[in-house]
């Protein structure tokens, strides 16, 4: 047993977490919407407009506050146009970049738009800029965002939606580094400029623009694209960066079958979002205050799943993966001075997904709990707090971040790393009177997983914690995620 010592100052607050921090990530990739998030109206499924109605009600529960979509790479080749009216008349195309599938476009823009009112989530578009024109880019705001008369309003009206929607958050492009094509930073940063003047204010809504940014530490891309770029209206840059345990794309390693020095290896590799958030911030700082950053494509990326077409990136889910996301959030937390947004990938039977589905079946992954055990830290201001560390095969034993909501509440969350060895905690709590604590624990051995036979394996359980004055005491157990209210 490892004793530890911490300390919360609910007094010193640091920064303020934007509820967008636990935000999601859609693709038209593999099972992600289609079989997953969308089934149509005259699926046998239960539905709303076509939504599985459990996948609403599961996002609900962890309070999603946004929703990127339709991607990744799929968003350089998307064209709106094809994602509306009537949807028998509607043009396919081929998804080049995952597996080759047919797409039928029959979930689209308003589509997307209804089910993000039906979860209550702020919705986030990436637009095309690879593939696409400023033109189009430009129509599809207006379509969206216009309440007076314009052709695209009109058409808007015509395919049944009277009131326009509001849109907060635009990306102009996706990994445009890569798949979103292939440029050099001084050119995507000349493109940008160019594509987010069309993209206007319409009837009282305000675009929140967002930069491509910089594919993990291509601390290069971040320097040019600011040095043209700047505060020029742009409000992020975002971030992408995926925990592949071996290191080598070639072969990421099993999500189900993995060794102890592989578990260590990933917690390792998802750690090194530390250090990333800080050098991309540092370079940040130096051309602008008002610019943050958007992790919004992060998560583990393993190989697919024996038998499952490779191109749909479809991998399970077990206790190391709540481990990751633990550390991945706790990380995010800390930087909310910065960070105002993270969008895990994904949302939906697709690399770390929330929720796995089979025909009417739903499971709840452990990393879904770790979202419902995090969730009151949104809209929470962080506060200061220590925990004496030790270090196991290299790493932090101990993931932890504190925050304070507006009436008073402190959440404490906490990680145990390690595969070995329980914590025990003393923290005092400084700034509050505290009168009352309640916690819940996930834990399970580090493979254990959900699973359409056995969906409640990994699940959070009431846990207990001693609070005597400002003294708070508690177990962390081996390979475990803790959250804690404070009142």
């Amino acid at each position: 047993m490892k004793k530890l010592n911490m300390l919360v100052n609910t007094l010193d607050k640091k920064s303020h977490i934007n509820p967008e921090i636990y935000g999601h990530f859609s693709e038209h990739l593999g099972r992600c919407i289609y079989k997953g998030i969308y089934v149509g109206e005259n699926s046998p499924i239960p539905n709303t407009n076509g939504i599985r109605n459990d996948v609403i009600e599961a996002f609900k529960q962890i309070k999603m506050p946004v929703l990127r979509w339709p991607g990744g790479c799929f968003a350089d080749e998307y064209h709106w146009r094809d994602g509306i009216g009537e949807k028998s008349s509607r043009p396919k195309m081929v998804n080049t970049h995952w597996g080759g599938v047919t797409e039928d476009n029959s979930f689209g823009t308003h589509e997307f738009f209804d089910f993000c009112e039906m979860v209550g989530c702020e919705p986030y578009l990436a637009g095309n800029l690879g593939s696409g024109t400023v033109e189009e880019l430009a129509d599809w705001i207006e379509y969206i965002t216009f309440d007076g008369i314009s052709p695209m309003a009109d058409l808007r009206r015509k395919n049944g939606r009277e009131k326009p929607w509001k849109l907060k958050y635009l990306g102009i492009g996706n990994e445009n580094w890569g798949c979103g094509g292939n440029m050099r930073p001084e050119y995507y940063a000349d493109e940008y400029r160019r594509y987010q003047t069309y993209c206007r204010n319409f009837s009282g809504n305000e675009l929140f623009k967002v930069a491509c940014g910089p594919n993990s530490d291509d601390y290069n891309w971040t320097e040019k694209l600011l040095d043209i770029v700047k505060d020029w209206h742009t409000n992020a840059i975002s971030l992408h960066y995926y925990t592949v345990p071996s290191g080598d794309w070639s072969k990421k390693g099993s999500a189900t079958d993995f060794t102890d020095e592989e578990y260590y290896k990933t917690i390792s590799s998802t750690l090194y979002m530390d250090k990333l958030i800080k050098k991309h911030a540092a370079i940040i700082s130096r051309y602008s205050d008002k610019i943050k950053l958007i992790v919004d494509e992060w998560g583990c990326w393993y190989d697919v799943e024996e038998g499952t077409n490779p191109g749909f990136l479809f991998q399970q889910n077990t206790m190391r993966d709540a481990i990751v996301a633990a550390c991945n959030l706790n990380i995010f937390n800390e930087h909310s001075d910065i960070v105002c947004m993270a969008n895990l990938a994904q949302a939906v039977n697709v690399l770390q997904a929330l929720l796995l589905t089979e025909g009417e079946k739903l499971v709840k992954t452990p990393t879904y709990y770790v979202f419902d055990m995090f969730k009151t830290h949104q809209n929470n201001d962080l506060v200061y707090s220590f925990a004496g560390n030790s270090e196991i095969n290299g790493i932090p034993m101990l993931s932890q971040t504190a925050s304070v909501s507006a009436d008073g509440k402190l959440t404490l969350t906490l990680a145990n790393c390690s595969l070995d060895e329980d914590i025990e905690i003393s923290c005092r709590i400084s700034g509050i009177s505290p009168k009352s604590v309640s916690a819940r624990i996930l834990t399970n051995e580090v493979h254990s997983c959900n699973t359409f036979d056995a969906p409640e394996n990994v699940k959070p359980e009431d846990y207990s914690a001693e609070l005597s004055g400002d003294m708070l005491k508690l177990t962390v157990p081996k390979c475990s995620v803790v959250s804690l209210i404070v009142e």
